[in-house]
């Protein structure tokens, strides 16, 4: 097997909507953005998995040491080989990757987050880099793209914490600001032993806007000329914001289950938002050929 047929399993086996946004990329950037994901996925395993934060700690630093061979020209890591083009196409610079394991390390030093300000660097280590990585691999016109890029990645990251808020309490971990369960008077001990209430409705609802402003501003930020390129980034959020949309119908039931859309309708939202990305750029070329 091929580091990127590895990667490519990888995304496949996981069924996240990321491999969906995926589908309609060119080749180079398809394997490129597959070998991003696989990088994060294995690092954020090596948190989730072992159970034991020593062995985390320990399967963290080999990952720091494999970046340092990756960036020496000798990865060992099938995920590691398969990053190299990426690379060396888009000079990807390893304090970036260093940055993604620093955010999933704060999850073996951190069991919760005091407020959202205190939040708000997880949020940028783990989703706000590998977003403006993202945005290199896809490329861009304007630097702009890469604010746009950071913020929907922490529009992703937040979307996740309303998902898999009871999944994150039985590993006892709560990313809920304090203040806000404070505000909302819902006791930590009620999402620990995922007891649904009114008030964690309204706490939920908060949280949702939230992620719903974050999407919004994320869009008026991204400039016209690179939405083409930034495709799979919208579709990912089409995705997402119709999880959100289903969680908030289904009264934020996330104590007890994780509510996800079926691999079709991924599918078919993947294809519509691309549909309609498409004829956006033809027109916005035309506007730009007549000018």
């Amino acid at each position: 097997m091929t580091p990127d047929q590895y990667c490519q399993e990888q995304a496949a086996r996981s069924g996240s909507s990321f491999y969906y946004s995926f589908l309609f990329l060119e080749p180079q950037e398809r394997r490129d953005i597959t070998a991003l994901y696989a990088f994060c996925r294995a690092v954020d395993d090596a948190v989730d998995e072992p159970g034991d934060p020593a062995v985390a700690r320990a399967r963290l630093d080999w990952w720091r040491e494999e970046l340092g061979r990756l960036y020496a020209g000798s990865p060992q890591h099938p995920v590691s080989r398969a990053l190299v083009p990426a690379i060396e196409r888009c000079d990807l610079a390893q304090e970036s990757f260093t940055e993604i394991i620093d955010g999933m390390e704060m999850d073996l030093d951190h069991a919760g987050y005091a407020d959202f300000h205190e939040l708000a660097l997880y949020l940028h280590r783990a989703a706000g880099v590998v977003g403006m990585l993202s945005a290199e691999i896809f490329g861009y016109q304007d630097r702009q793209t890469l604010k746009y890029a950071h913020t929907l990645g922490l529009a992703f990251q937040l979307t996740n914490i309303i998902r898999d808020v009871g999944e994150d309490a039985r590993r006892g971990r709560i990313y809920l600001p304090r203040d806000e369960l404070e505000r909302f008077g819902v006791p930590e001990r009620d999402v620990l032993e995922t007891r649904h209430s009114a008030a964690f409705e309204r706490l939920m609802a908060f949280q949702l806007a939230r992620a719903q402003e974050h999407y919004q501003r994320a869009e008026a930020l991204l400039p016209e000329a690179d939405r083409w390129r930034q495709r799979a980034g919208l579709v990912m959020a089409a995705i997402y914001r119709a999880t959100l949309d289903e969680i908030a119908a289904d009264g934020f039931h996330v104590l007890d289950r994780r509510i996800a859309l079926t691999p079709l309708r991924k599918f078919w939202l993947a294809w519509r938002t691309l549909r309609r990305e498409r004829r956006r750029h033809r027109r916005w070329r035309k506007t730009r050929a007549a000018a």
